[in-house]
């Protein structure tokens, strides 16, 4: 039997009404009838309620089962009970409270066997699911150990739905947020490869989230390196000239990532010109795009390479006329002191690009440092 839209039952003031007239403790008594109607009804009553932030604060204050009677539901021998009750624990788990609830009540399982599911409807709402309560970080841990990552970068693969990868992805980040042990499991489960085998061909939205997820990896110092075998220059490079500016800008937070205290720089000089005008290009367009934040991350960047103590990457750069113009000009700004807020950001950016000159030797205002 197919999975049907949420029916049109409930939508704001009716929602509402239903909550004025008291009608959510009998919704929720009604989760444990043996009719599957019955279930499928008050499921996606109580879905819709929990879109409210406020209905969600009743419910926590007064249904203590409700959590437990949907993570049952989620074993239903009804695929459209099933994707219901996932879905009103996607909407309740947009609050910190129902994140840990849902984990607490044994609601992993159930939603893992969902998420490997062959039906999409049940993918979609399991995978939504899992992503809200990825959020807490405390629950990192308990997901990542309850078997999700491979299901989740297997999803990324195998289906051409926006939304699920988007949703897998993105939890795949949430997962890697707060340890660099999760991070390494995360890169251990394939994820990189992965996304560095689709990032070029997926849809736009996709594409930000998997640029998000590597720049959020490359924050661990000891998978620099692996990130950087793993050959993800291939894909960031291009991506850096996107249409799209929260791709532009994902890629190149993770090429700067990338360039902090990696220990063995020769992947930069090899990728200096290729591809797609390799790190050279990614540099001058960033330093010339008029964009305060490109221009602080290029500069940001720029001086991680010249810190890296690697003559040949340091004399690239020094060579690079456009590079060193554009640092020069910057370095040179008059920092105006009207704007309260912008000034600490353009006086680092000032600050940067004067360390930058001083590293290359072009600084009249400090000594000449060696190369």
């Amino acid at each position: 039997m197919g999975v049907e839209q949420a029916p049109p039952i409930i939508i704001n003031e009716n929602r509402q009404q239903l909550v004025n007239a008291g009608a959510i403790p009998v919704l929720v008594q009604l989760l444990s009838s043996s009719d599957v109607d019955v279930q499928y009804y008050c499921t996606t009553a109580l879905s819709n309620i929990a879109v409210d932030g406020n209905n969600r604060r009743k419910l926590a204050q007064s249904e203590t089962k409700l959590v437990s009677s949907l993570v049952a539901l989620m074993d239903s021998s009804s695929p459209k009970v099933q994707c219901q009750a996932a879905l009103a624990l996607r909407n309740l788990a947009s609050d910190e409270k129902y994140q840990l609830d849902i984990v607490r009540s044994n609601g992993l399982a159930p939603l893992l066997r969902l998420l490997q599911s062959s039906y999409l409807p049940l993918i979609l709402s399991a995978v939504a699911c899992i992503r809200n309560i990825s959020i807490h970080p405390l629950n990192e841990s308990p997901i990542i150990e309850a078997g999700f990552l491979k299901p989740l970068v297997d999803l990324l693969g195998s289906t051409d739905n926006e939304e699920i990868q988007c949703h897998a992805i993105s939890t795949l980040r949430n997962l890697a947020a707060s340890s660099d042990r999760n991070k390494a499991l995360v890169l251990e489960a394939g994820a990189v490869q992965k996304c560095k085998q689709l990032v070029l061909d997926v849809p736009v939205t996709v594409q930000s989230e998997m640029t998000a997820a590597i720049a959020v990896l490359a924050l661990s110092d000891e998978l620099k390196s692996h990130l950087l075998n793993l050959g993800v220059f291939a894909v960031l490079i291009p991506l850096t000239s996107s249409p799209s500016i929260e791709v532009q800008g994902n890629s190149a937070a993770a090429l700067g990532n990338l360039s902090s205290k990696v220990g063995d720089y020769s992947v930069f000089v090899q990728d200096w010109k290729d591809p797609h005008g390799g790190i050279h290009g990614y540099l001058t367009r960033f330093l010339q795009s008029g964009d305060a934040t490109f221009q602080h991350i290029a500069i940001w960047t720029l001086l991680q390479l010249l810190e890296s103590e690697d003559k040949a990457l340091i004399q690239l750069i020094g060579q690079a006329e456009d590079v060193v113009d554009q640092i020069k000009e910057t370095a040179n700004r008059q920092v105006e002191p009207d704007h309260e807020f912008e000034d600490d950001d353009e006086g680092e950016v000032v600050t940067l690009a004067q360390r930058c000159l001083e590293l290359l030797g072009q600084s009249t205002s400090k000594t000449h440092i060696e190369g």
